[in-house]
């Protein structure tokens, strides 16, 4: 009996042979001698991608999917997303004709590629890709990149680098992302990303048949609606022939991969991460604004962002209900104020600067000039605007639309031209006509007066020019009292600003490292073309940091303003920014208490300085994690004073329209009435305070058993009488309890909700040196409201941005 087993076991062995070979060694395939069981994986050449089984979130179910192998929880494809399995018995094999299948335990077909022996040949192979493809084709073939079948033609909800999401002309195939049902099911949800190339491609996000964002048209250039096409980490990627229509994007760097996903709420994400890092950080999101959700503003209206109230009729029409108007709902739109009635005299507004109407009702002709595009509209009664389909060679083609203009909005960016002209009644174009002449009659006289005065200016203006040399910024060099730097030079430095050389973006654009000839390291903050910061934030900079001189806030060396570039040039920080440590379940543990609480010192003081001890009164305003930055030594200092704001000697607080910070940090009289002071620093400091002990970040923080935000966290815990339990685990072996206890204590005591309740800056730094004074008890802190639990912001530190710099801009206006 013993021999009997020892001989059956060793041809077990000797049958299993492939299958173990297969666990012993990090494959990237499969051929039809073996068979991938749950707890084995593929593993691509380059080690960035593995394929195996998994369970998403808190399911039990178990999917084949592959995801990247420094991030396993980012699973960018799915196999068996509507047939998952219910136990660990699945296994994925290859049949000798080419077929892809998953296997229950009952040898069941739960999911197939449908491939055969004509398509693969004699030698089939399934093989992992380094670009995140799982390919199936004959061994002998695939190096050419023939493949029989590949996961790229069955995207899920992930759009990796050299996929494509499109049509393939040829098969009558459409490659498009769809969602997931939630975090926790992998099946098909209810949002689409897709190619539209009904009339004139675009792309389209919809939740079943119902847009909610789209591109805008392809004018042969670009997608018109899109305002970040490319960047230095990307290139977007359009292709229009007779075989196929499809967009995608190429890496440009290899410090930094990027994807992007559609979330389970149908929002769009552009994320990256950076080499060495296991944190993906959001480049961008879809919706980014009000303007980008489909016809926000209704038929016949236009969005307009910087605008307020953001929805406006366009010219010729007004409100189809004014009730409905003034209170903000704008769903119904716009109706003429005079119908179309094609009699002689009837013509055209042009529209500039913005996103072409969906083609809903449209007529389109490829070689008509502009033109004819007119006169083929004048002919028709229904024909309601015009424009050329193509702007390359000065324009061509023709576009008509039929009945309402949906979904127009103002862009943000004009790169190029690209006008739509509106049609209007007789009497509607005389009614304007009258109106424009009541307009200059009105300023003949003011404008008379003015002459002499304007000329005189111009003069001025003409002297003054020629006095000051340099481009840019127009403030004479005796004012800044700051070196400028040549364009040769700072371009040398960087290596023409070579992607390798970029260490952060935001808002305002790049920054560069550099080496000066001296042998100095220096960081470029270089001013985007299309940043939405601008030249204010670019002064306002210049003006305050270069009069600031404190340990605790960053050095500006000098600044570069030739031709269109604009400048700053500061001291190199090697450690980059606080974010990148605090966030980060790795680097979190190089900073042991002691450091953590120099820094908080240091934060501190520097904002002391800024609000008292300087010449001038600072409110920074965008004070955040992010903007501390570290030294050799890990000395903190405050940086980016684009938004700060400089208070007179008598000024205690002022109000603002233009709300500008980022979410999280804004103390609520900032957020909601646009008021601000030096509290409002207070504020920012007592979150990042918080977050600094947590490693938590306040905006996306989440916990199983409330849904507030960090603050409301610690101070759930603070009356429970269990502050410590904030503390990053992190921290356990460093920490100093009676020291942490009072810094949670003074962080809620500067994030209470009335700013007079919120202590000075001299105070702040008293209490956290003094251990034997005794400490007022906070009250309830700003925005304590629970959020919902379907809050896709809010998620754990894994899944953070640690340093994204986002703006966000607000008009003070109720809707």
């Amino acid at each position: 009996m013993g021999t009997y087993n020892f001989f059956t076991i060793l041809y077990a062995s000797v049958i299993s042979l492939p299958t173990l070979l297969l666990l012993c060694r990090a494959a990237d395939n499969i051929t039809p001698t073996q068979s991938l069981t749950d707890g084995m994986t593929l593993v691509s050449s380059g080690r960035s991608f593995e394929l195996g089984f998994f369970s998403p979130g808190s399911s039990k179910n178990r999917y084949i999917g592959i995801w990247y192998k420094i991030t396993p929880d980012v699973v960018v494809w799915v196999a068996n997303r509507n047939n998952p399995l219910h136990d660990s018995n699945g296994s994925l094999i290859i049949t000798s004709h080419g077929s892809l299948r998953l296997l229950n335990r009952t040898r069941g077909i739960i999911w197939s590629s449908n491939t055969s022996s004509m398509e693969t040949g004699n030698n089939p192979v399934a093989q992992l890709l380094e670009s995140g493809n799982f390919v199936v084709g004959n061994r002998d073939s695939l190096s050419s990149k023939i493949y029989a079948w590949q996961s790229f033609d069955y995207p899920s909800d992930n759009f990796l680098a050299h996929m494509k999401v499109g049509w393939d002309f040829k098969s009558g195939r459409e490659r498009y992302i769809t969602s997931w049902k939630s975090a926790d099911d992998p099946s098909i949800g209810d949002f689409t990303y897709r190619l539209n190339i009904t009339g004139m491609p675009q792309l389209v996000i919809a939740e079943g048949s119902t847009r909610k964002i789209r591109s805008g048209l392809w004018n042969g250039v670009e997608f018109r609606g899109i305002v970040v096409m490319s960047n230095p980490v990307y290139e977007a990627d359009f292709v229009l022939n007779e075989n196929e229509s499809y967009f995608g994007f190429k890496q440009k760097v290899n410090t930094a991969i990027t994807r992007l996903t559609l979330n389970p709420s149908g929002s769009y994400e552009r994320l990256v991460l950076e080499n060495g890092s296991n944190t993906w950080d959001i480049m961008f999101t879809l919706p980014y604004e009000p303007c980008d959700n489909y016809g926000y503003c209704g038929p016949n209206g236009i969005c307009k962002i910087n605008r307020s109230p953001i929805c406006e009729c366009l010219e010729g029409f007004v409100p189809r209900s004014q009730n409905e108007w003034e209170f903000l709902n704008w769903s119904n739109g716009c109706t003429r104020k005079m119908p179309l009635d094609c009699r002689r005299g009837e013509g055209f507004i042009k529209l500039v600067g913005v996103k072409l109407p969906d083609l809903l009702e449209f007529w389109l002709n490829k070689s008509m000039s502009l033109h004819e595009c007119k006169e083929m509209c004048l002919k028709n009664c229904s024909c309601t605007a015009y424009a050329n389909s193509d702007i390359r060679d000065r324009g061509s083609g023709c576009l008509l639309w039929f009945g309402d203009l949906v979904d127009v909005r103002e862009l943000r960016v004009q790169r190029r031209k690209q006008d739509v002209y509106i049609r209007l009644s007789a009497s509607a174009m005389k009614s304007i006509h009258d109106e424009n002449i009541k307009k200059r009659l009105k300023t003949i006289i003011p404008v008379s007066i003015l002459a002499v005065c304007i000329f005189f200016l111009v003069v001025c203006c003409i002297i003054w020019k020629a006095r000051n040399k340099k481009r840019g910024l127009g403030y004479k060099k005796v004012d800044i009292k700051l070196p400028l730097f040549d364009l040769a030079t700072i371009s040398s430095a960087t290596k023409n600003f070579s992607p390798e050389h970029m260490i952060g973006s935001g808002g305002f654009g790049s920054v560069f490292k550099g080496n000066l000839s001296t042998g100095q390291e220096i960081a470029v903050k270089r001013l985007s073309k299309y940043s939405v910061q601008g030249l204010k934030e670019f002064k306002n900079e210049v003006d305050l940091i270069a009069k600031l001189q404190h340990r605790n806030l960053v050095a500006l060396l000098g600044c570069c303003i030739q031709r269109e570039e604009l400048m700053l040039i500061y001291e190199y920080m090697p450690n980059k920014s606080l974010d990148h440590f605090i966030f980060d379940n790795k680097r979190s543990t190089i900073l042991c208490w002691k450091q953590q609480f120099d820094i908080i010192m240091g934060i501190a003081r520097g904002l002391l300085y800024l609000h008292r001890d300087s010449k001038l009164q600072i409110i920074h305003r965008d004070l955040k994690a992010a903007n501390i930055l570290l030294d050799n030594n890990l000395n903190p200092k405050i940086s980016d004073f684009g938004l700060a704001r400089m208070f007179s000697g008598d000024e205690k607080e002022t109000r603002t329209r233009r709300i500008i910070g980022t979410y999280g940090y804004m103390s609520p009289e900032y957020a909601v009435d646009g008021k601000f002071s030096v509290k409002s620093d207070v504020f920012s400091f007592g979150v990042l305070l918080l977050e600094i002990v947590s490693g938590k970040k306040n905006r996306r923080f989440n916990h199983p058993d409330h849904h507030h935000n960090l603050l409301g966290h610690a101070w759930l815990l603070w009356n429970e009488g269990r502050a410590l339990d904030l503390m990053d685990a992190s921290l356990n072996d460093s920490s100093v309890e009676c020291q942490l206890v009072r810094c949670i204590q003074v962080g809620l005591l500067c994030v209470q909700k009335f700013p007079q309740d919120r202590p000075t800056m001299s105070s702040v730094i008293f209490m956290l040196e003094n251990e034997g004074t005794i400490l007022p008890q906070p009250e309830q802190p700003g925005f304590f409201t629970e959020r919902s639990s379907n809050d896709d912001s809010s998620t754990s530190r894994n899944e953070e941005s640690g340093s994204q710099n986002v703006l966000s801009m607000t008009k003070l206006d109720g809707r």
